[in-house]
């Protein structure tokens, strides 16, 4: 059966046209009979390529996307399911991938998701258990034929036809946030992303960032840029980042306070916006757009369809209309002074202060790791040698594991996973330090580098990794394949253990094998 969503954005000659639907809470309210409505005028118009179902956006209930997208596709257009990686671990969420498979329904937009907000008598416990790079990493092997252990050896499941890709956010103030972001999209393409979407911005420099990026990368991927059509109340949350990753800045909220006043409250220059947005995105590259907007109506859609194209000609000329930096904001490329985007020229980044403290816990940290965690060297042998005399030994190994959970709740409020991960993020936990536990990178939410969840409390996780490793030139070490998930199976077991006998998720990475049994036979 055709995608022809997948067609439009392959096809070098369309623009690709997605209108983001938010289905609300409910079943049988409103919010979900307006969605059904504008999916029947959208697949009556032939305009849109396919319609995106948001899930759970904000970190609050609603309706599961995945059903509503069974519904659109009935109506003769492609849904586009935001698959997020929150509320569910990875069997639910391989369940859930079974049942889009067999209702037909086969393009995601794999993204990390909000945080939890709120939900039945209160907010609801987070759950993170894999993140976009591993979630693609399923879905792709799915996309080939799964393969399930069993009793009599491995069986195959027949091959899944998902189109999957993933999200960036280049609206990034800080050099570490920024950094961060471009590493873990290569993460997800390596994963399986079959195209990118931005994240909300409205810096034309930054939306053209993204597309160099990719091309000095050799990476040829598909982009689909982000058109919200955007009133003056919502971007003023935006601009608080209550709605995290989606960027509004200060002299943006200031002219759409000014545009309010007029007699139609501002529409009509929202309106217009969002078409020369629409001009540029489709200038500058991007083989989609993704528009969005409270209410928007399917008149409104065309109307951008329609000014947009009409404007396309000249898109060069609203490139200046797009002047949106942040207060001392990084690029990652130097500035094109002609058009006012990009050149191909990474930024200078040697000689840039650091975005994060990088101090005596982090050269703690580095001289124990140097002492005893480097492979073969140091004090390596000894500890792999303690480690392998303790196996098996119970009254042994949880002595050992006592003192080393001692030593990591101090250090690093160690929550006793198992299968350690601060040697992928400078000696920082993921799972203690990151509410959303990403191991791969950091999620698209912060500001400023300051997390989502603890806004001007807490620094991003990631953005201190950057930080740390930066100030010792060794920042590219973020730039690695992607780290798998936690195994559970090790779960309140040492990790010391683990990491010198060859059992944890570094073992292969680091080529430490598991030890020769002390029985000969």
């Amino acid at each position: 059966m055709e995608n022809k969503f997948k067609e439009s954005l392959l096809d070098k000659n369309t623009l690709s046209v997605t209108w983001e639907l938010v289905p609300g809470r409910g079943a049988n309210e409103k919010a979900q009979l307006t969605a059904i409505a504008s999916a029947e005028q959208a697949a009556k118009g032939g305009r849109v390529h396919a319609l995106t179902i948001t899930d759970n956006p904000g970190g609050n209930p609603a309706i599961l996307a995945d059903y509503l997208g069974m519904e659109i596709l009935k109506l003769g257009i492609e849904p586009l399911v935001h698959f997020t990686c929150k509320d569910k671990n990875r069997n639910q969420m391989e369940s859930q991938l079974y049942a889009l498979d067999r209702a037909k329904v086969r393009n995601l937009l794999v993204m990390t998701g909000d945080y939890t907000y709120s939900g039945f008598k209160g907010r609801p416990k987070p759950v993170f258990d894999l993140d976009p790079s591993n979630t693609l990493q399923l879905i792709a092997d799915m996309n080939k034929g799964l393969e399930v252990p069993g009793m009599k050896g491995p069986t195959y499941h027949a091959p899944s036809d998902f189109f999957a890709g993933a999200a960036v956010s280049p609206f990034k103030s800080t050099e570490a946030e920024l950094m961060v972001q471009y590493y873990k999209l290569k993460k997800k393409i390596q994963g399986g992303a079959q195209f990118v979407v931005t994240q909300l911005g409205y810096d034309a420099r930054k939306c053209h960032e993204v597309i160099q990026f990719l091309k000095v990368n050799n990476l040829d991927i598909p982009v689909v840029g982000n058109i919200y059509v955007l009133p003056y109340g919502a971007a003023n949350v935006m601009n608080q980042n209550k709605l995290p990753g989606c960027v509004v800045t200060d002299k943006l909220l200031a002219e759409l306070n000014e545009e309010k006043s007029a007699a139609d409250k501002g529409v009509g220059q929202r309106m217009l916006r969002a078409a020369k947005l629409y001009a540029i995105l489709k200038g500058i590259g991007c083989a989609g757009v993704h528009i969005g907007g409270h209410n928007l109506k399917y008149e409104q859609l065309e109307y951008i369809l329609d000014k947009g194209e009409e404007l396309y000609p000249n898109w060069q000329d609203l490139v200046k209309e797009f002047d949106y930096p942040q207060t001392n904001g990084f690029y990652y490329f130097e500035k094109d002074e002609k058009t006012g985007l990009n050149t191909d020229r990474p930024t200078n980044r040697a000689n840039r202060p650091l975005d994060a403290p990088a101090g005596a816990m982090n050269t703690l940290m580095r001289g124990m790791h140097s002492l005893m965690f480097t492979p073969n060297k140091m004090l390596f042998p000894v500890m792999r040698s303690m480690y392998h005399a303790a196996e098996g030994k119970k009254k042994a190994e949880k002595r050992l594991h006592a003192l080393e959970h001692i030593a990591k709740v101090v250090m690093l409020d160690c929550k006793d996973c198992g299968d350690c991960a601060i040697l992928d993020i400078g000696y920082l936990c993921p799972m203690s330090q990151c509410p959303k536990n990403q191991r791969n990178g950091a999620c698209g939410g912060s500001l400023d580098g300051w997390c989502e969840v603890f806004p001007k409390e807490k620094k991003c996780v990631w953005v201190r990794a950057y930080a740390r490793l930066k100030k010792y030139g060794e920042e590219s070490s973020l730039d690695v394949p992607p780290v798998p998930p936690a195994n559970w199976d090790f779960y309140q077991t040492s990790s010391w253990s683990n990491f010198y006998l060859g059992k944890d998720h570094s073992a292969p990475v680091l080529g430490i094998k598991r030890p020769e049994s002390k029985i000969k036979k």
